[in-house]
């Protein structure tokens, strides 16, 4: 069986240190490469070909979400996973609509780590339980009622781009899964956002949310 790639970004070589030695220990895991700052992180990531990236938030030059926005539109296939001591739904938000897949507190047990990273590596989106009720409260609002019904009914089709956007997948990855071509999924994309207004990653989380589509939250 293939291992997952890992690639640890965290300014701290201790907490990196930590971090390689968990992940290492697991027999689906390998840690590829580290970066001390946010700067060159997608190159050193496409050299070493990872499936998973650990960024924490406050590094030096780049900060990890201006690092997230690069990655992964130098590296699309490349999953994000945020690792930060930050509780503000105001960090998530920025990691969101930079294109994370995922978020943990460094104060959350390892086994909370690894399963998500084996989640965000399978196309999925992780918030750490600590948080998740609160982040979940913030992105959906007071007003909104789970289940509410969109303002236009969207073709089946349509509803496969969007649940697999909010899922953390690219265009491409998509066009695969779904036996198109990517233009035909952007077209999907921009059909769907526009029948909803929908204009933002963390919109689309959110109209995701309400329709029970992220159960892993």
């Amino acid at each position: 069986m293939d291992k997952l790639r890992i690639f640890l970004a965290d300014d701290h070589a201790v907490v990196r240190a930590g971090l390689k030695t968990l992940v290492d220990a697991q027999s689906d895991m390998l840690v590829v490469g580290e970066a001390s700052d946010g700067q060159a992180i997608a190159e050193q990531t496409r050299e070493c070909a990872a499936d998973v990236v650990i960024m924490d938030i406050s590094m030096p030059h780049v900060n990890g979400a201006a690092a997230t926005v690069m990655l992964r539109e130098q590296c699309p296939e490349v999953k994000v996973l945020t690792l930060s001591v930050h509780e503000d739904t105001g960090y998530l938000r920025k990691l969101l609509e930079a294109g994370a897949s995922g978020y943990v507190l460094k104060r959350s047990a390892a086994d909370t780590l690894i399963q998500a990273i084996r989640l965000v590596a399978a196309g999925g989106i992780y918030l750490d339980p600590a948080i998740a009720g609160k982040i979940v409260g913030s992105l959906l609002g007071k007003s909104v009622v789970v289940g509410e019904p969109a303002a236009a009914e969207l073709s089946e089709r349509e509803t496969d781009v969007v649940r697999l956007i909010a899922h953390g997948y690219s265009n491409k990855e998509i066009a695969t899964q779904l036996n198109l071509s990517v233009k035909t999924v952007e077209t999907y994309k921009g059909r769907a956002m526009e029948k909803i207004g929908l204009d933002s990653r963390v919109a689309l989380v959110r109209y995701a949310l309400q329709r029970g589509w992220l159960q892993d939250l």
